[in-house]
C-alpha cells in the first residue's frame, strides 16, 4: 500500500460519513409525511399524481395489500420493458437502426431470451447485461425502458425497506404504510432531484448527453473507429444513485464517456453508497433512537473497510508469478506497480480496488475495472460481498431490509446463548419472524448454489455431448439437385467460459451470486448471451429479489401488530460495540458456512495455485471433473 492510496480511502469514508446524517434526516422527514425544503416546489406535483392515479394518500395498507401492490407494479414494469425491447425497430430515437434490416453488422439481435433476461434484470435492480449496450439498444430503449426502470426499481426497494422499518416503529398497528404513496415520494422527492444534480456534475466532467448518430473517426494509425454517442449522463447518474449499475456502454464505468475523471469516479462511488448509508440513519430516526442506526452503520463500516484493506494491498502487491519472472511490481515515482491488468490508468489501483468493494457492498453492478483480472483473493472479496446478501451498506432500500434481517438473526443467536426470548427495538423476535428471515436467506443461497451446480455440470455436459456428437451428415442428393448445407459442429464445451479450472468455476459462481443478489457485476470472462444463461440468470434475479423481499414485508406486518416491550436489566443492548461485533460475526458466519465449500473450488484454490502451493498443484493435476 502507498500513503496516498490509504489517504484516498480514508477521505472517501470521511465524505460518506459527512453526508449520511443530512440525507438520512431528509428521508426520515419525507417518509414520515413531514414537510421538507422541496415541498413548496414538488408538493403540487405530488398531489396531481395522486389525483391522476386515484391514490388516496390518507389510506394505508396491511402487509398483504402492500406486497400485492408492489408485485403488481413489478409485473407491469416487466411487461413494459420486454415489449419496448422487442419493438425497438419501429420506435423513435434509433439513429443506428437497431432492430431493423438496416442495423450495422456489429449489432446484437434482441432475442426473446435476451429480452427476458434484460427485463428481469432491470425489474429487480440487478441491471445484469448479457449484451453490449452501444451495440444493442436504441436511445429510446435506453431512456424509456432502462433509465426509467433505473428510477422505479430502487424506489420499490426503498418502499420494501420502509414497510419493514415501520414494523419496528409502530405498535399494535394493522398497517405499514401505503405502497403507492411511498413509491411516489421516493421517486419524486429523492431519486429525481439527486439524479438531476448528479447528471449535471457528470456532464461538467465530460460525460456525454446527446442524440447524435455514432461518429466515424480515423485513428492515428489510419484505421477507422466507431465512437458511440447517446444520452449517457442521465442514465449514469441514476444507475449509481439507485445502485442499478447497468452501463450505457459495454465497458460500463471504465468508459471515459461514462466516468471521465478521477473526480467523477469519486462522485460515482459516493452516489452508490449515499442512499444506503442515509437510510441507516433514517431507520434510527424513525424508531426513535438514532443510536440504533449508527450501530448498524458502524457494523457495515467494519465489513466495508475490512474488504477494502484486503483488496487494495493484494492488488498493489501484484501477481507473484510476474514477480518471480523479474517484473517490477513495486510502486515507484514513474510507475504504479502492482496488478494493473484490467484497470484504467486514470484511476489506478487504489480507486479501482475501492470501487470494486463499494459496488459489490451495494447492489450496484457498475465497475471501473475488470474483476476477472484481479488476483484470486482480491476477486474473492467482491464475491463474498455478494454472498453476504449485500448487507454491507447495500442497495437503495434493499440494503436496509437485508441489514435488519441479519440484525434479527443476530439477536436471535444472542437470545439462544442466554436462554432468553430475543428482542430488537422493543419487539419480541419470535418463531414467525425467525422462520421468515431464514426463508429469505435459504432462498438466495439455494439459487446461487443450485444454478451454479447446474451450469457447472449439466450445462457443460450438454455442450460437451453436442461437441462430441455432431448432427449426422445429410443423405447424398441426386446429381443436379442443390446440395443441403453441411452440418456445423457445435462450439467447444467451454465456449461460454473463457477460462478452464478454478477460475472458470469462479466465473460461473460469480454470475449466479451477482444475479441472485441483484448486483449485476460480472467476472468478465464468461459469455452469457445464450438461452441457458439468459433464462437461468433471469430466474435467479427474480427469485433473489422477491423471495427475499416479500418475507421481510411479512415480518414488518407481524412486528407492527406487536406491543412495545420496555427495556429491562436483562435486555440485550443493540446500540453498542457488543452488538456491532455480534452483527459482523453473524454476517461472516452465515456466509462462510453456506459458501466456503464453493469458494474453496474457485478463488481459494486458485490463490494457492498462483503461489505454487504443492498440495493444490497436486490436486490440480488430478483433474477433478468440475475443474476440467
Amino acid at each position: 500500500m502507498t500513503p496516498i492510496g490509504v489517504w484516498n480511502i480514508v477521505f472517501f469514508f470521511l465524505v460518506l460519513l459527512a453526508i449520511t446524517k443530512p440525507l438520512g434526516l431528509f428521508m426520515a422527514k419525507l417518509f414520515q409525511g413531514e414537510r421538507t425544503f422541496l415541498h413548496p416546489i414538488l408538493r403540487p406535483v405530488e398531489r396531481m399524481i395522486y389525483r391522476i392515479c386515484g391514490i388516496r394518500e390518507d389510506v394505508e395498507q396491511n402487509w398483504l395489500r402492500y406486497s400485492a401492490s408492489l408485485l403488481a407494479f413489478s409485473l407491469v414494469s416487466f411487461i413494459f420493458v420486454y415489449a419496448i425491447q422487442r419493438l425497438q425497430g419501429i420506435l423513435p430515437f434509433n439513429p443506428m437502426h437497431f432492430g431493423t434490416k438496416g442495423a450495422p453488422s456489429y449489432a446484437t439481435a434482441v432475442t426473446p431470451d435476451l429480452a427476458f433476461n434484460t427485463s428481469a434484470s432491470f425489474l429487480t435492480n440487478t441491471n445484469w447485461q448479457a449484451y453490449s449496450g452501444e451495440n444493442t439498444f436504441s436511445y429510446f430503449v435506453q431512456m424509456a425502458a432502462l433509465t426509467v426502470q433505473n428510477f422505479l426499481s430502487p424506489a420499490v426497494g426503498i418502499c420494501a425497506a420502509l414497510a419493514f422499518v415501520r414494523g419496528f416503529a409502530r405498535h399494535e398497528a394493522k398497517t405499514i404504510g401505503n405502497f403507492w404513496v411511498d413509491f411516489t415520494r421516493a421517486t419524486l422527492y429523492l431519486l429525481l432531484p439527486l439524479a438531476l444534480v448528479g447528471a449535471l456534475i457528470l456532464c461538467s466532467q465530460g460525460a456525454i448527453q446527446n442524440f447524435k448518430a455514432y461518429d466515424q473517426v480515423k485513428t492515428v494509425e489510419g484505421a477507422t473507429q466507431t465512437l458511440a454517442q447517446g444520452p449517457v449522463a442521465s442514465q449514469e447518474a441514476i444507475k449509481m444513485l439507485g445502485t442499478n449499475g447497468g452501463g450505457f456502454m459495454n465497458a460500463n464505468s471504465a468508459h471515459p464517456y461514462e466516468n471521465p475523471t478521477p473526480f467523477a469516479n469519486l462522485v460515482q462511488m459516493l452516489m452508490i453508497f449515499s442512499i444506503g448509508a442515509g437510510l441507516l440513519y433514517t431507520f434510527g430516526k424513525m424508531v426513535g433512537d438514532t443510536r440504533q442506526g449508527w450501530a448498524l452503520f458502524a457494523a457495515c463500516s467494519v465489513l466495508f473497510l475490512a474488504g477494502v484493506f484486503v483488496v487494495y494491498p493484494l492488488e498493489q502487491a501484484g501477481n507473484p508469478v510476474l514477480t518471480r519472472m523479474g517484473v517490477q511490481n513495486a510502486a515507484t515515482a514513474t510507475q504504479p506497480g502492482g496488478n494493473m491488468e484490467g484497470k484504467e490508468v486514470r484511476f489506478g489501483i487504489t480507486a479501482s480496488s475501492l470501487f470494486s468493494v463499494v459496488t459489490t457492498d451495494a447492489s450496484c453492478g457498475a465497475v471501473n475495472s475488470m474483476l476477472d483480472s484481479f488476483t484470486p483473493i482480491a476477486g474473492l472479496v467482491p464475491l463474498v460481498n455478494l454472498q453476504t446478501d449485500e448487507v454491507i451498506i447495500g442497495g437503495a432500500g434493499a440494503g436496509l431490509y437485508g441489514i435488519l434481517l441479519y440484525a434479527i438473526l443476530a439477536v436471535f443467536i444472542a437470545g439462544l446463548m442466554v436462554g432468553r426470548t430475543p428482542e430488537y427495538i422493543g419487539k419480541k423476535i419470535e418463531s414467525k419472524e425467525v422462520k421468515m428471515a431464514m426463508l429469505a436467506v435459504v432462498a438466495t443461497s439455494l439459487c446461487i448454489l443450485g444454478f451454479t451446480a447446474l451450469s457447472s455440470v449439466v450445462k457443460l455436459d450438454w455442450d460437451h455431448s453436442k461437441y462430441l456428437n455432431p448432427p449426422p451428415a445429410p443423405a447424398a442428393a441426386t446429381p443436379g439437385t442443390p446440395q443441403p448445407p453441411a452440418p456445423t459442429t457445435s462450439a467447444p464445451p467451454s465456449s461460454n467460459v473463457a477460462n478452464d479450472g478454478p477460475h472458470g468455476f469462479s466465473e460461473i459462481l460469480y454470475a449466479y451470486s451477482s444475479s441472485t443478489e441483484n448486483n449485476g457485476s460480472a467476472f468478465a470472462g464468461i459469455g452469457v448471451n445464450d438461452p441457458w444463461y439468459n433464462v437461468t440468470l433471469g430466474m435467479a434475479q427474480i427469485f433473489g429479489r422477491f423471495l427475499f423481499m416479500v418475507p421481510l414485508i411479512a415480518i414488518g406486518g407481524s412486528l407492527a401488530a406487536k406491543k412495545k416491550i420496555p427495556a429491562t436489566s436483562g435486555t440485550f443492548p443493540t446500540h453498542g460495540p457488543l452488538f456491532v461485533g455480534l452483527f459482523v460475526g453473524t454476517v461472516v458466519l452465515i456466509a462462510a458456512l453456506t459458501f466456503f465449500p464453493a469458494l474453496s473450488l474457485g478463488p481459494i484454490v486458485e490463490h494457492f495455485l498462483m503461489h505454487q502451493g504443492k498440495l493444490f498443484t497436486f490436486l490440480h493435476t488430478v483433474q477433478f471433473p468440475i475443474w476440467s
